[in-house]
């Protein structure tokens, strides 16, 4: 592989991080209702389990409602049952047509809780990271000890992964920062 292959591989795969860490924060509770809350739920759907979303329409009318129109009435009570299986913390409510999910006020100590969730999703997305740093770097030195770049270049190459690296951490540190402001706020 090639020295700028291997750069923009990494810088790929730390993107990838990041989608990943953004994928885990979506799924935290806030107080607010957003339907990406029912991201995680399954539900069978003839025969096969497919996302929620892939089997009703999910919205947010309301600030502290979500709604979940099942495409098939009969769908209703397994929709209700993996909502409450997947342990959300949400009662839902079926009128026969639609299910309603209030989203409950977090309490100050939950806050805390999720806060510090959000900052273990954090820091598991900078070691992944820093991981693929490591990586790249020992590919560019592999490189340079089979006298395929010179040492001036491995110093250059090095450095470009570093800043890259940089970057992506920062990305991490805005989103953890954003998100325990939405989590806190009262």
């Amino acid at each position: 592989m090639e020295a700028k292959e291997i750069i923009k591989d990494a810088k790929r795969r730390m993107d990838g991080a990041i989608n990943a860490f953004h994928d885990e924060l979506v799924k935290i509770r806030t107080g607010r209702a957003t339907p990406a809350i029912l991201d995680g739920v399954k539900v069978d759907y003839y025969g096969q389990k497919v996302p929620l979303n892939q089997a009703a329409t999910i919205t947010a009318p309301e600030p502290r409602l979500l709604v979940v129109q099942p495409w098939e009435k009969k769908m209703l009570a397994e929709i209700e049952k993996e909502i409450l299986k997947a342990d959300l913390g949400l009662n839902p409510g079926n009128d026969g047509n639609v299910i309603r999910i209030p989203i409950p006020q977090l309490s100050e100590e939950r806050r805390k809780d999720l806060a510090k969730l959000v900052h273990r999703f954090a820091e598991e997305a900078r070691i992944a990271v820093r991981n693929v740093r490591r990586d790249a770097n020992d590919h560019l030195k592999k490189l340079e000890k089979n006298h395929e770049i010179s040492e001036d270049e491995l110093s250059i190459y090095l450095d470009e992964v570093q800043e890259i690296t940089n970057e992506h951490v920062k990305k991490i540190d805005e989103m953890m920062k954003t998100k325990e402001e939405e989590i806190m706020k009262v």
